[in-house]
C-alpha cells in the first residue's frame, strides 16, 4: 500500500517543487511542536477558504468565458506598451481592493491568452513578472489589499486613513517604478503593435450558459463581499457558495487546484508550529524588537510573508517597519510572498517545462526592482507608523 501510494505521490512532488518545500517545512514544523488543536485553530482557515473560492469561481469564469468582453477590450489597445501598461496597472490599482493574490488570478491569464493569441510570448515572463510586482506594491496601500496588511491591521489600533497615508510614499514610488520597467522592456520597439487573431475573440463564444456566467459572477461578487466586509460569517459564506458549486456545476470542482491548496496549507501549519514554540518565540522577541524592517524580510524567504506576520507581530514594536518589510519580502523570491507562489502556479500549469525559466526572470527582474525601493523603504519606516 505505502509503496503505491509513494508511486502516486513522488510524480507530483517532483512536478510541484513549491508544495514539496512547504511540505517539508511542515513535517519539520511538526516535530518542533506536536500536532494539538491549538495547531489546528492557528491555521489560517479563512484565507484558505477563501482562496479555494476563489480557485473555483474563476475556473468557472474561464470555463463560461466570463472574461471575454474584457480580453476584446484589452486585445483592442494594439500597442504593445499599452496592453502592458493596461495590464500592469490592472493588477496594481485592482490589487488594493480584491487582494493581491485574486488580482493575480484574474489577470495573470488573461495576459498568457492575449499574447500567446498575438504570438508575442517572448513578453510574457517579463510581464508576469511586472503583475507579480503590481500585485505585491499596489496591495500595500489599503489595510485590505493583502492577507498580512488585514491582519496586522485588525490587531492594531491604526486607523485607515493612518495606514493609507503611510503607506503612500512607497505605493506612489512603486507606481512610477513599474512604469519605468515597461518602458525598458519595449525599448527597441515602443511603437510597436500587436495583432491579435479574431478567433482569440471568437473562440467559445457559443460555449457555456448565460445563466451559468450571471452565476459565477454572483458569486464573485459574494466573495468579494466577504473580503472586503471582513465578516465574522465567512465561514457560511464558504458554505454556500460551495453548495451553489456542488449543485449546478460540480464538474468545475475537480478543476479547481488544489496543490495550491495543500501548499498554503502547508505553509500556515510551519507558521503555527513556529509560534507554538517558547524558545523560538523567546529568540524571535530577541531579534524581531527594533529590526522589523529587514528581519520581516529574511524571516519571509523561510516560510512567506502571510506566515511570517502572524509569527513577527507579537514580538514588533514598530509595525510601520514590518509592513514595510512585509510587503518588500515577496520581491525577494517565490517563497517571500504567497502571491507568487500563484503566479508560479498558474504559468506552469500553462508551460510546465518552463517553470525554471520562469523562477530565473522573476529573480533577476523582481531583484532589480527590490534594489530601487529597498532603502527608501528602510528611511521610510524608520519613523513608525503614526498612531491616533
Amino acid at each position: 500500500m505505502l509503496h503505491a501510494l509513494s508511486e502516486k505521490c513522488l510524480p507530483v512532488l517532483k512536478k510541484e517543487p513549491m508544495l514539496t518545500v512547504s511540505l517539508l517545512a511542515a513535517i519539520v514544523a511538526l516535530f518542533i511542536t506536536p500536532p494539538s488543536a491549538r495547531l489546528l485553530a492557528d491555521i489560517d482557515w479563512r484565507t484558505l477558504g477563501t482562496l479555494f473560492l476563489m480557485l473555483s469561481i474563476l475556473e468557472g469564469f474561464k470555463q463560461e468565458n466570463v472574461f471575454l468582453p474584457f480580453l476584446k477590450l484589452a486585445g483592442s489597445l494594439g500597442s504593445l506598451v499599452g496592453l502592458s501598461l493596461f495590464l500592469v496597472f490592472s493588477v496594481f490599482f485592482s490589487s488594493m481592493f480584491v487582494t493581491n493574490d485574486v488580482s493575480l488570478i484574474i489577470f495573470v491569464p488573461l495576459t498568457i491568452l492575449l499574447f500567446r493569441a498575438g504570438k508575442e510570448e517572448r513578453f510574457i515572463l517579463p510581464l508576469l513578472t511586472f503583475e507579480n510586482i503590481a500585485a505585491v506594491r499596489g496591495s500595500l496601500l489599503t489595510p485590505f489589499g493583502s492577507p498580512q496588511n488585514l491582519f496586522i491591521f485588525s490587531r492594531s489600533n491604526v486607523t485607515a486613513w493612518q495606514f493609507i497615508r503611510f503607506m503612500f510614499p512607497i505605493w506612489i514610488l512603486s507606481a512610477v517604478l513599474l512604469i519605468a520597467f515597461i518602458l525598458f522592456l519595449h525599448r527597441k520597439n515602443l511603437k510597436g503593435q500587436m495583432v491579435i487573431s479574431e478567433t482569440a475573440f471568437t473562440a467559445g463564444d457559443n460555449q457555456g450558459t448565460v445563466w451559468k456566467r450571471y452565476m459565477y459572477l454572483a458569486l464573485f461578487a459574494v466573495v468579494i463581499w466577504m473580503i472586503v466586509s471582513r465578516t465574522s460569517l465567512w465561514i457560511w459564506v464558504v458554505v454556500l457558495v460551495s453548495a451553489v458549486l456542488l449543485v449546478f456545476d460540480r464538474g468545475i470542482l475537480k478543476k479547481t487546484d488544489y496543490v495550491l491548496l495543500l501548499t498554503f496549507l502547508c505553509f500556515f501549519i510551519f507558521s503555527s508550529s513556529i509560534a507554538a514554540n517558547e524558545s523560538i518565540a523567546a529568540f524571535l522577541k530577541q531579534m524581531v524588537t527594533g529590526r522589523e524592517y529587514a528581519v520581516s524580510i529574511l524571516v519571509s524567504q523561510l516560510i512567506s510573508n502571510v506566515p511570517a506576520a502572524i509569527v513577527l507581530y507579537p514580538f514588533s514594536e514598530n509595525i510601520g517597519a514590518l509592513l514595510y518589510g512585509l510587503d518588500s519580502a515577496g520581491l525577494c523570491s517565490l517563497i517571500g510572498s504567497l502571491a507568487s507562489v500563484i503566479n508560479y502556479r498558474i504559468y506552469v500549469r500553462e508551460y510546465p517545462k518552463n517553470g525554471l525559466s520562469f523562477i530565473k526572470v522573476f529573480t533577476l527582474i523582481s531583484w532589480a526592482f527590490f534594489l530601487f525601493v529597498v532603502i527608501p523603504g528602510y528611511l521610510i519606516s524608520r519613523g513608525g507608523m503614526p498612531l491616533s
